[in-house]
């Protein structure tokens, strides 16, 4: 259908005159999607038992501050003073059961008063989550990521950070968690609060086997695998995972053994994967180890030049148009889908870099260390809550793949904002009946609907 141009082109001159008045517009329809989703998971009465070593005799408890910094990081805001943007959106209101929104400081009070058994607490309700999610799927096989990632202070002093290795911000003191990710879901499993003096090994060890051991508890019979890189190589964490039957691939740290370096430049004859590709593979140990392990020895070609300190050539083996590294695993399988299975450790980095740049996870809030977890653990949830809202509402994606893609085709939380939280809206009350009116957009309609009628169904939560 054609329209004529004065159906399409409209003059517009005059600058409208301004007037502000308290409507109960609201900027943020979508939440209530998220509404639905949390009454579904309970979430409000998990978060206020999460708290009950907290005995606060004013109004904002502890829970309710957790609930506003969840949908603050939801909508897209960053820093607590933010809040006085949206203080009076009648939607945020709503989904938090409040009239009015705690000012600035009293949040930061809150913060400071979180105890470690709070923060405890607060990490025990993110592995429940995660669980109930891998048991509503019934998956037979997990995979497990473990890494640290870098959170910056901006130069700040705050409590229980350290000057350590940081790449991007050299010598600024930081926190240096370390992260269990599930492959499968692109979600954040559980965490160890450390800081940014430490090796990423330090805790590990422990950490790796709690994981895995909760796993076991709560789903058992499933297959565990585990992917780790170099600094997790060691021979305490290769038996424990051995014993405990989990298929796991490490990479292995050429500056810790020189002998590998020998191995790979006398080596005259490579196996071809592919044209990029191509290995060797032995039973080996280092000396001090009583057991031989498989490791695949993988050459890549590179038609770039390695940059790097030269010092390390003493370690790391070099042949112009060559890159090298090992890895030692257990899998029975071959060297091609060795290889494919420990690269897809890359989806954990996009893990990362979604929750630190849409969900605030690499924000320092206030100067206590219990204070910041508390933000972290937030922005972990907001972060995961999202992608169980759409494990909820949409069918997989796909099937297992070699490199352990997760099952579904999440979208960012940035475009969830975009496309529907960010929708003007006005509450009322047509005879009697609680109303949101939006704009009719046809596909907003279709996608908030059918969230709206999906989530409730497809969440489980004991």
């Amino acid at each position: 259908m054609k329209f004529s141009r004065d159906k399409i082109i409209s003059r517009v001159h005059k600058i409208p005159e301004l007037k502000f008045e308290d409507q109960r517009l609201t900027s943020f329809s979508g939440l209530v999607i998220f509404q639905q989703l949390f009454s579904s998971l309970e979430l409000k009465q998990k978060l206020r038992k999460c708290f009950k070593t907290l005995e606060v005799h004013e109004t904002y408890k502890h829970y309710m501050v957790m609930m506003l910094l969840i949908v603050h990081l939801l909508i897209g805001y960053r820093k607590l003073r933010d809040i006085e943007y949206y203080k009076d959106d009648p939607m945020v209101k709503r989904i938090l059961g409040l009239e009015k929104l705690p000012d600035v400081s009293t949040i930061s009070r809150r913060l400071r008063t979180v105890d470690a058994a709070s923060i405890e607490n607060l990490r025990e309700l993110c592995i429940v989550i995660v669980i109930e999610r891998l048991k509503k799927e019934g998956l037979r096989r997990i995979t497990m990521d473990f890494d640290g990632s870098v959170i910056s202070t901006a130069g700040r002093t705050i409590e229980g950070t350290a000057v350590g290795f940081n790449k991007k911000k050299k010598g600024q003191r930081s926190y240096y968690p370390l992260f269990c990710t599930i492959a499968q879901l692109g979600q954040i499993f559980n965490f160890l609060h450390r800081p940014g003096n430490v090796h990423d090994s330090n805790g590990a060890k422990a950490f790796i086997l709690a994981c895995i051991a909760r796993i076991r508890e709560e789903i058992p019979g499933i297959k565990i695998e585990a992917r780790m890189d170099s600094a997790f190589f060691c021979d305490e964490i290769v038996k424990e995972l051995d014993r405990m039957e989990v298929e796991y691939t490490i990479s292995v740290p050429f500056e810790r053994f020189a002998i590998l370096k020998q191995e790979i430049e006398s080596r005259k004859w490579w196996r071809r994967l592919d044209d990029r590709w191509s290995f060797f593979q032995k039973n080996w140990k280092p000396k001090s180890w009583k057991k031989k392990y498989r490791f695949v020895f993988i050459r890549q070609k590179s038609k770039q030049m390695r940059k790097g300190p030269i010092q390390l050539d003493l370690f790391i083996p070099y042949e112009y148009g060559y890159d090298f590294k090992v890895i030692v695993t257990n899998k029975r399988m071959g060297a091609r889908k060795v290889l494919v299975y420990h690269n897809g450790r890359g989806s954990q980095e996009n893990i990362f870099g979604e929750a630190k740049s849409q969900s605030q996870l690499d924000y320092i809030a206030v100067r206590r260390l219990y204070g910041n977890q508390f933000y972290m653990v937030s922005a972990i949830l907001a972060y995961n809550l999202s992608r169980e809202l759409q494990m909820a509402a949409k069918p997989k994606d796909r099937g297992t793949t070699e490199k352990r893609s997760p099952l579904w085709k999440f979208e960012g939380l940035q475009k969830i904002r975009q496309n529907l939280i960010q929708r003007a809206g006005r509450l009322t009350t047509p005879q009697g009946t609680l109303t949101l009116t939006m704009s009719a957009n046809k596909k907003v309609q279709e996608e908030i609907l059918h969230y709206i009628n999906t989530v409730g169904d497809n969440v489980c939560f004991s």
